[in-house]
């Protein structure tokens, strides 16, 4: 028997758990709510799971790992529960992906998928810590068209959310957010739209419908983008809007997928037509919508450590990430000044081993509004955990 490949969209990462060592596998796209843990000797096994290899591959395969003859039966459970998890690509992960998608497109708004996680899901808890994390002076400079805050969980990145957002006074309050959010599970060269109003505690949001649809015309526009209803970096920036402007703010959110293309292959991503036009797009809407739009970029920076694939540690301001530091400041020193081309550049170094998933959103924002530029309010490095490390920034733009 040919087995099912193992899905290429799950997020897999070391075991946070000392107590229970090993590869951490979670769905990332919620179609699954189910998290295992593969001990270390069944790791190996996992390549098995290619599409090409058998039953009798894995059965091999076990063998080698444990030194037990009698292995079939662990091999068809290690099957069993990766399947039942939803992990695999076959009939079971057919079934939960149809049924998550139906449910988005049925819903009438985009609901809130980390309330009772990332931040409280009852509103006197959730107005307490907000108040907490906009502590502080005001609006600094004048005439900000744009923000650029974290993505990160709201407790790790509170500092860099408030200095971002204490930048925007009441004076803005009836302007459409173009809230631009880095799409961690899109297709590359693509921007997720939707229509749903976003429900958090606080309430609904409005959508800025007309903007919707003149986007939504677009070839790298994808409507009602599933990734929507899991995706954290937009909800996180609706959370404090509506803290500061009331749950009915106006939003345009669009998620941002990577240029992945371009890093890898080089070039700029206007080498693709349909980002070309999408780009030219928005730069239009932008022109002529000026003085009623204000926009918000979700975005984290670098990734470093253990959790995200390199093979050591990470630990913030420390060691290596002190050069981190630097490539980064050099990095949003080309953003503040308006060299889209200049960040590009620094960008595909190295393949862009810092690993910045907020690059899209922001070289999106670059080319839609090229007149902007930046101050830098605060940065920070933040250990997501023992042995790796988060960078973002809270960053405002005047014209």
């Amino acid at each position: 028997m040919i087995l099912p490949p193992l899905r290429n969209n799950l997020e897999l990462m070391p075991s946070p758990l000392a107590s229970q060592p090993g590869l951490l596998l979670r769905d990332c796209l919620l179609y699954s709510e189910a998290m295992l843990v593969i001990p270390p000797l069944l790791i190996p096994a996992l390549a098995c799971f290619d599409g090409k290899k058998t039953d009798l591959d894995l059965h091999r395969a076990l063998i080698r790992a444990t030194g037990e003859p009698e292995a079939a039966s662990a091999a068809q459970q290690m099957i069993e529960v990766l399947s039942q998890a939803g992990f695999l690509a076959d009939e079971n992960y057919a079934r939960l992906k149809h049924s998550r998608h139906q449910a988005f497109t049925e819903s009438p708004v985009r609901k809130a998928a980390f309330a009772g996680s990332a931040y409280p899901a009852e509103i006197g808890p959730l107005r307490e810590v907000t108040e907490r994390y906009l502590e502080g002076p005001v609006a600094s400079e004048r005439g900000v068209i744009g923000i650029s805050a974290p993505h990160v969980s709201p407790h790790g990145g509170w500092q860099c959310y408030g200095a971002a957002y204490q930048q925007l006074t009441p004076a803005l309050r009836d302007h459409t957010f173009v809230v631009l959010g880095t799409s961690h599970y899109g297709p590359a060269g693509k921007f997720g739209l939707t229509r749903k109003p976003f429900e958090t505690p606080w309430g609904k949001t409005g959508i800025d419908d007309t903007l919707v649809s003149e986007l939504e015309a677009q070839p790298a526009a994808m409507v009602e983008d599933y990734c929507h209803a899991v995706e954290h970096s937009i909800e996180f920036q609706v959370l404090f809007l509506q803290a500061i402007y009331g749950p009915q703010v106006r939003i345009l959110p669009i998620l941002c997928g990577s240029f992945a293309k371009s890093i890898h292959q080089g070039g700029v991503p206007e080498d693709d037509d349909d980002v070309k036009r999408f780009l030219s797009a928005l730069g239009e809407i932008a022109a002529r919508e000026e003085k009623r739009l204000l926009w918000v970029l979700g975005v984290d920076m670098a990734h470093m450590g253990l959790r995200y694939g390199d093979k050591v540690a990470a630990h913030a301001d420390r060691e290596e990430m002190t050069v981190v530091r630097q490539r980064d400041h050099l990095r949003i020193e080309r953003m503040n000044s308006g060299d889209a081309q200049g960040f590009w550049e620094l960008v595909k170094e190295k393949r862009d081993d810092l690993k910045w998933c907020g690059s899209s959103p922001i070289y999106t924002f670059m080319r839609a509004v090229p007149q902007a530029r930046g101050t830098l309010h605060r940065y920070e490095q933040w250990n997501i955990d023992e042995r790796s490390v988060v960078t973002f920034a809270g960053i405002s733009f005047t014209r």
